[in-house]
């Protein structure tokens, strides 16, 4: 029907799916949704509005809308052990905005990373609304080491007595002490809003620690690691109950009528199939093999000399400073395009240059582990990305590397 109604669009979306399925996906928030996401993002269900909540809606015919909507909601409580979710938010952004609605008013100090050190715009950025409408003090990673600098987190909280602090990255390749970042917040009186949109489905594993017991709020993208359609989640924890019983109320507000009008009831039947998919056995193991694929993509590179940051990962994303390299993020990006590998610049900790062309990749193993790829097929992709880089300005190189990707790829067919 699309190929006949709208053939411009229909061969888009057939040469989009062609470069997803030809090429070698390395974006760490990029994924391939099932083909039963797919199908209930694509359903029926977009023909329906829903403002409101289960139960209290402002329009007539939700009863089935109602029955989506929880079974989306209770799901993720089982995943995650919240007792409280909102899973209407349409993306990361519009979920980390309605934190900052319910719980403060503009000017408020809030503390977030700083965006160099892989922080996320959201968290506070000066171009977001974010780095806008309230006081913004950062903390960062240790430049030497890549690592996160708590002494130094603490000393901003103390110093400037935040209201709320967010924990959770873009482009940190380690593990996150939930913990100290717990007690730095407690010792302020902050809410501690853990953004876990790059470890979600790391987290609902087990393969990565949680911040359940010390966050009081978590936010979430549904994609990324948790293989999902693109949509978001905010979670209220116990421990968040308890430092306010009314966060559950104040977030639901927020999210509707604060920011938000009739919910993407399509996307909310998404996430319900996700959430069930990721509950799986099969999600822990293919969760567990991220991690060993991106920790092998990682040594293997070290090898031929490139600069990670922090020395390594402990997740799904590897950071690479290409200083050492004499070249740059952008160069790098597209010299990997043209030979059927993506991935994206990125800044780096201390970045000198323009964040249109900074001075690093970030690379990351959800998306080739979804295909079935594992530590063997790590080395290849290593060496292939060596090879363009060692000869970069030789076009003839990456042409011979793209042919090489895409006979490799047949193996690994993506979901269909």
């Amino acid at each position: 029907m699309l190929k006949k109604t709208d053939p411009q669009i229909f061969r888009l979306i057939e040469l989009e799916e062609k470069r997803q399925r030809e090429g070698l996906v390395l974006i760490p928030s990029e994924n391939y949704a099932s083909l039963a996401v797919r199908e209930a993002s694509g359903s029926v269900l977009t023909n329906k509005y829903s403002e409101g909540y289960p139960g209290k809606r402002y329009y007539s015919g939700n009863q089935f809308i109602d029955q989506v909507e929880k079974l989306a909601q209770e799901r993720a409580k089982k995943l995650f052990g919240v007792p409280y979710v909102n899973v209407q938010p349409f993306s990361g952004a519009p979920a980390n905005q309605a934190v900052y609605y319910a719980l403060l008013q503009p000017g408020d100090a809030v503390m977030g990373m700083e965006l160099s050190s892989g922080g996320h715009l959201t968290h506070g950025s000066p171009v977001n609304f974010s780095g806008r409408y309230y006081q913004v003090a950062t903390y960062k990673v240790d430049e030497k080491t890549g690592l996160l600098d708590y002494d130094q987190a603490a000393l901003v909280a103390k110093k400037v007595k935040p209201k709320l602090i967010w924990v959770g990255f873009s482009a940190y390749p380690r593990i996150v002490d939930w913990a100290r970042f717990g007690k730095i917040a407690e010792n302020c009186g902050a809410f501690l809003v853990a953004d876990i949109a790059h470890y979600a489905g790391l987290i609902a594993a087990g393969v990565y620690p949680t911040p359940v017991p010390w966050a009081h709020i978590l936010t979430t993208t549904t994609h990324k690691t948790l293989r999902g359609p693109r949509g978001a989640m905010i979670m209220v924890t116990k421990k968040g109950l308890e430092k306010d019983p009314d966060l559950p109320t104040k977030i639901d507000k927020a999210v509707f009528p604060g920011i938000q009008a009739g919910p993407h009831d399509q996307t909310t039947a998404a996430i319900a199939v996700c959430l069930k998919e990721a509950s799986l056995p099969s999600f822990k193991k293919y969760a567990r093999q991220i991690v060993k694929n991106a920790q092998v993509l990682a040594e293997e590179l070290a090898k031929s000399g490139f600069d990670l940051v922090s020395g390594g990962t402990d997740n799904h994303l590897i950071l690479v400073d290409l200083t050492n390299k004499g070249v740059t993020g952008k160069q790098v990006q597209d010299a990997l395009e043209a030979a059927g590998i993506f991935v994206n610049k990125n800044t780096v900790p201390g970045e000198k240059r323009s964040p249109f062309d900074p001075s690093g990749i970030r690379l990351g193993t959800p998306a080739v582990t979804t295909r079935g790829m594992r530590e063997k097929e790590m080395k290849l992709i290593a060496g292939w990305i060596n090879a363009v880089v060692e000869k970069m300005g030789k076009p003839q190189v990456a042409e011979a590397v793209r042919l090489a990707v895409l006979e490799f790829i047949q193996k690994f067919p993506v979901p269909r």
